[in-house]
């Protein structure tokens, strides 16, 4: 055996070694075609960078992360939580502080406070049609006129976003939101209750929906609109009115990995990785400064909910709001639900 093999043997073998001792995080995500996102944009260039590895899980909501912290049995480093939910658990006392001298916000803009939670990413609530069946629609107010955009209509089966929609449509306008007037959102909910034919509970279900032309009109996120319309179905949506809502990645109290959790984190809100996310699924960076990066190329900057032209025609979603509101809203929903 010659000198060069043995050392490339070596080399090789303390790469191996190297790998199989490396530091491990462990990320709680939805799942799906936003996790696929996330793995791309996030996981794959960070774990290079940090000489770690992921390991991928899944989260239902906020109550996963209440029950490892409660039990003292903490195995997620991070965790996907709807801004609202990371709202609600840094409230309860469930996550670990942010060390702003290690993760900058620089580029994002919150609606939520940044010491345990920060906008990761945007989706957009947006009202959508059948092109075969129903009109283009410029507004919540379209959405709701039932005698000008006759047809059968879908929503999603969840309070947020419904309100906003409800007084948007009845003529609030958008600075003046929040607080929201729960019971004027109701009343105009309860007017449109008749038309709506299906409730969905799932992005895909909502996509079903409107890609198999059942309904005429739709209430649906932005990104599985555009699914629709890539696949040639016959939809169309816009973005006027679009409600904001952002997903955050939060890490729970007592991490196994928090020292390391926390870089991974700053690296996920750094413009660079931010720019990447939206190649992958029609949902735009948190960070403003993901457009100037060169990634992102004009015609694809267009057609990103989160770019300056097409935010600056939406809501921004109050998790503030929702993290102090959301258990009563949701009683009073279900009665809404049942009645």
């Amino acid at each position: 055996m010659t000198a060069k093999l043995c050392i490339a043997i070596l080399l090789a073998g303390t790469a191996i070694a190297q790998a199989a001792h490396a530091e491990e995080l462990t990320v709680a995500t939805g799942g799906g075609l936003i996790a696929d996102a996330e793995r791309a944009a996030f996981f794959v260039p960070t774990a290079k960078a940090l000489g770690i590895t992921f390991k991928e899980e899944t989260i239902q909501n906020v109550r996963d992360v209440r029950i490892q912290v409660q039990s003292g049995a903490v195995t997620w480093d991070l965790a996907q939580l709807g801004l609202d939910e990371c709202q609600l658990a840094a409230k309860e006392g469930l996550l670990e502080k942010i060390d702003h001298g290690l993760v900058s916000t620089d580029g994002i803009e919150a609606t939520a406070d940044t010491d345990y939670c920060i906008p990761a990413y945007y989706y957009s609530t947006v009202p959508a049609w059948n092109t075969a069946t129903g009109k283009p629609m410029s507004s919540w107010a379209d959405f709701f006129d039932t005698a000008n955009f006759p047809g059968a209509r879908s929503v999603y089966k969840y309070p947020r976003g419904n309100l906003e929609m409800a007084l948007l449509a009845d003529g609030v306008a958008p600075d003046k939101l929040y607080p929201l007037d729960v019971d004027r959102a109701f009343k105009r909910l309860a007017q449109l209750k008749p038309e709506i034919q299906a409730w969905w509970d799932s992005g895909a279900q909502s996509a079903q929906l409107l890609k198999d032309g059942e309904v005429d009109y739709i209430q649906i996120w932005n990104g599985r609109a555009s699914s629709v319309i890539r696949d040639g179905g016959k939809a169309g949506f816009t973005f006027n009115q679009g409600i904001l809502t952002a997903d955050t990645f939060a890490i729970p109290k007592g991490a196994p990995h928090k020292a390391t959790a926390m870089k991974a984190l700053a690296m996920f809100l750094s413009p660079e990785q931010q720019a990447h996310f939206p190649l992958t699924v029609d949902y735009g960076p948190a960070n403003q400064k993901a457009f100037a990066t060169g990634v992102l190329p004009p015609e694809r900057i267009a057609q990103i909910n989160t770019s300056p032209e097409n935010a600056k025609k939406q809501v921004k979603l109050d998790e503030r709001w929702w993290a102090e509101n959301t258990a009563a809203v949701l009683e009073r929903w279900d009665n809404f639900m049942q009645q």
